[in-house]
């Protein structure tokens, strides 16, 4: 019982700096590569709660596809970092007063929000018995049966975020060559035979 505190003191701690340091890094790549190391903290606590299933998931989704995908594209975009950083002064009146309204309506709606006596029911009642079913079983039937639509609906945009990316990374820039599978696909079929001699190069 005491090494399970220490380690759920660990893992809090270290995910509570890197996500710290994830907002507060200047380097993107560094951003990143913090998120990564929060991500893995937050699969260590999932293990300790006995959420095998989403500490993996959490691992194989997040840290081998978002992360990876986050950090290709901040080293593929070739951005100009020091001249985002001039325009972010000029900008910051606007988002200031954005954060100020969005934190005034998370403010609003908190405080409004109650639970509902039917939906705690209908939240309690479906929980199957740990004994009978796996929690990676229990996960899967609900997800695919009360869920289906959400879970269509959150695919659908990971698509669409990896066409972005796909579009971001492939625009066009005067230094670089591109396949051209038109002429490729159009080229002569000619082949030169040469009779080599043992011995003998090209």
């Amino acid at each position: 019982m005491i090494i399970h505190t220490l380690f759920f003191y660990l893992f809090s701690a270290i995910t509570l700096a890197s996500g710290l340091m994830v907002i507060s890094a200047r380097n993107p790549v560094h951003s990143v590569l913090f998120l990564i190391l929060a991500f893995f903290n937050a699969a260590g606590l999932f293990v300790l709660l006995g959420a095998e299933f989403l500490a993996m998931l959490l691992v194989v989704v997040y840290v081998g596809a978002v992360a990876v995908l986050f950090l290709f594209v901040v080293m593929m975009l070739d951005v100009d970092f020091v001249e985002l950083r001039q325009g972010f002064l000029q900008y910051l009146p606007v988002g200031a007063l954005v954060g100020v309204v969005l934190l005034a309506e998370l403010l609003i709606g908190l405080s409004g929000w109650t639970f509902a006596p039917e939906a705690i029911a209908t939240a309690t009642s479906p929980i199957p018995n740990p004994a009978e079913i796996s929690n990676t079983a229990a996960i899967g039937r609900l997800l695919y049966t009360h869920y289906i639509f959400f879970f269509q609906v959150a695919g659908f945009v990971l698509l669409v975020a990896m066409i972005g990316a796909i579009v971001l990374t492939l625009r066009h820039k005067p230094k670089v060559k591109r396949q051209v599978i038109a002429d490729q696909v159009s080229r002569s079929q000619k082949v030169d035979m040469h009779a080599v001699k043992p011995g003998q190069g090209v």
